[in-house]
């Protein structure tokens, strides 16, 4: 794996390649000592334009239990910030020896120009880009949900019929584009449903069902709800009434959550609007996964790393 760019690229066997990794890197937790000799004298860059706690965290600390050498740049208060180019950013990494370089970036596009351009020769990973993919938090999520219904025994399973409704804001998230490719991938098959303002066009040609009613798609007991952050910083316009509007007809209420199967799991890739998107009943039941999401996402992103910096699958 030369760069992760988008989870269009990933087929069913490199994704049940990856997560059959991240089971082998989660196990790697579970010890007292919690980090492996692979990466060491590697360096990894979180090249980040964008804030993003969560994501950036996870992808430190799945460097560190690499032993990889881990340089974190932010835009803010940066070259950047005073008007260096994303060429200029480049080439000054290439010359620091950066292997990896996990991109976040407000423009859709920026992590395969980087991949692409020449400017710097190390493997690139997309951490979310403008309104595309975030490959990344899609593998996390297939990977709970392959922990969840298969357990110890999850090594080398797709989703084969796993039917997955994915809710809320499609337009602007980049988790619901890379979830729906690598989901189908993987076999699974994925609803989306969401206010029609949010629905995005040419949305025809995705591989998925899509719908307007959220009650509607509950009565269809699906496996799993995936519910997403409206995303107010990428809204330009009024997209639905009010945030109670909003709540009342899309989201994961209480009522919701009981009328869905004792074994649908709720998910969220956080951060959660707790009361518009999901209620915290929802939020904190048993099935919810959103913790274990948390979790996952280091041994994926150790994963990821692992593959595109020593190129084999061999521990």
């Amino acid at each position: 794996m030369r760069h992760l760019l988008s989870t269009k690229d990933l087929g069913r066997d490199e994704a049940v390649a990856i997560l059959d990794v991240a089971e082998d890197m989660a196990d790697v937790a579970g010890r007292e000592v919690k980090k492996l000799p692979a990466l060491r004298g590697k360096t990894v860059v979180n090249l980040f334009f964008e804030d993003s706690t969560r994501t950036r965290i996870s992808f430190e600390a799945a460097a560190k239990r690499l032993s990889a050498d881990v340089i974190n740049f932010a835009a803010k208060g940066s070259s950047v910030s005073k008007g260096e180019s994303l060429k200029d950013t480049a080439q000054t990494l290439a010359a620091m020896g950066a292997d990896a370089v996990v991109v976040r970036h407000p423009a859709s596009g920026a992590p395969s120009v980087l991949a692409q351009s020449g400017w710097i020769d190390a493997g690139i990973v997309n951490a979310g880009d403008g309104t595309h993919e975030h490959p990344t938090q899609a593998l996390l999520d297939a990977f709970t949900i392959r922990r969840r219904l298969h357990g110890a025994a999850a090594r080398g399973r797709d989703l084969d019929g796993v039917s997955v409704t994915i809710v809320g804001d499609i337009l602007h998230s980049r988790v619901a584009r890379s979830n729906v490719w690598l989901l189908t991938a993987l076999g699974a098959r994925v609803h989306l449903v969401a206010p029609a303002t949010l629905v995005p066009l040419g949305i025809e040609g995705w591989p998925v069902t899509v719908g307007y009613d959220l009650d509607a798609a509950i009565a269809t007991k699906p496996d799993v709800v995936m519910m997403l952050r409206i995303q107010g910083e990428r809204m330009n316009a009024a997209f639905f009434p009010n945030a109670r509007e909003y709540a009342r007809q899309w989201g994961l209420d209480d009522a919701r959550l009981a009328h869905l199967p004792a074994a649908s799991l709720v998910m969220h890739p956080g951060p959660m609007n707790r009361g518009l998107e999901i209620s915290s009943k929802a939020a904190d039941s048993a099935q919810s996964t959103v913790l274990e999401q948390v979790a996952n996402g280091v041994s994926i992103r150790m994963a990821v790393l692992y593959l595109l910096l020593s190129g084999t699958v061999e521990l």
